[in-house]
């Protein structure tokens, strides 16, 4: 558990000792250094067209971004495999470590790439995120602290359909530099909750 995902926890004990509510913003600092990241490889066609090597570009600059945020805030040791298929509507991640981006441009973006990666390391996708998305809404003590230390202490983690909001980085509208680090947050703090 890194430094920052213990002071998140206590802060979710202190929570709940006290039900007092918390107030503050989110933290941007990196976790604690360690030799954990995300690594990612785009699997590419050999003889690749030019709508290939368009998307290929684009998916490679929103994972790049997407990666990079989630290395700076997270401690976690994950590869991704990703792809180009042009058959999926929008985008899709998987708990295996996949990421499949279609041929829409509009989701070879950042915000999209975030999006995914919750659900590769179990948002919506584990056993675990499943046992705590209770009646549509999180039951996890350390996301749930986390979330009220932003929004109030009447402040939840809304959950179903595999996503969650807010934070869940669902639609173009919601990403922010602020909604996209909470993101991350707020995932590491699900991973913490047992995700």
């Amino acid at each position: 558990m890194t430094a920052r995902l213990r002071r998140l926890a206590a802060g979710a004990a202190a929570l709940a000792a006290t039900s007092a509510a918390l107030v503050g913003t989110s933290s941007s600092a990196p976790a604690q250094a360690d030799d954990a990241a995300i690594t990612w490889t785009l699997v590419r066609a050999e003889n690749p067209s030019a709508d290939q090597l368009d998307a290929y570009a684009r998916i490679t600059d929103a994972m790049d971004r997407a990666v990079a945020r989630y290395n700076r805030l997270l401690d976690l040791d994950r590869h991704m495999t990703v792809f180009y298929e042009p058959g999926v509507p929008t985008a899709e991640g998987s708990i295996d470590g996949v990421i499949r981006f279609g041929a829409n441009r509009g989701f070879m973006q950042e915000r999209t790439a975030l999006h995914e990666l919750s659900h590769t390391v179990g948002t919506g996708t584990s056993g675990g995120w499943y046992a705590l998305c209770q009646n549509g809404v999180w039951a996890g003590p350390t996301a749930t602290a986390l979330v009220r230390s932003w929004d109030g202490p009447s402040a939840q983690v809304n959950c179903g359909g595999s996503h969650i909001w807010p934070y869940g980085l669902n639609y173009d509208d919601e990403m922010s530099e602020l909604n996209a680090d909470r993101h991350v947050d707020l995932v590491e703090a699900m991973i913490a909750d047992g995700q």
